[in-house]
C-alpha cells in the first residue's frame, strides 16, 4: 500500500498546535486503525519538535531584548 505524501510543516506554532489538538482528540478516541495511529504518532512527535523549537528560538529573542536575562513575567 503506497504511503501518502509527507505533511507539511506547519506555518505557525498556532497551527501545529491545533493540529496536535485535533491529532491528539483522535487518537484518544480509540477508533483510529494502528497503522492511522502510527502515523498519527509520528505527526504528533514532529509537531511537539516544531512546538518546542519554536518556543526556544522565542525564548532566546526574549533573553537578547532583556539583556541575556530571562525575567519572570508578573503575576496578574
Amino acid at each position: 500500500m503506497p504511503r501518502t505524501a509527507q505533511p507539511k510543516e506547519p506555518t505557525s506554532y498556532e497551527q501545529a498546535l491545533s493540529e496536535l489538538d485535533r491529532l491528539v482528540v483522535q487518537m484518544e478516541g480509540g477508533q483510529l486503525p494502528l497503522d492511522q495511529l502510527l502515523d498519527g504518532y509520528r505527526r504528533g512527535a514532529e509537531l511537539l519538535e516544531y512546538c518546542r523549537g519554536r518556543l526556544q528560538a522565542v525564548e532566546a529573542q526574549v533573553k537578547v531584548l532583556d539583556d541575556g536575562q530571562l525575567k519572570s513575567w508578573p503575576a496578574s
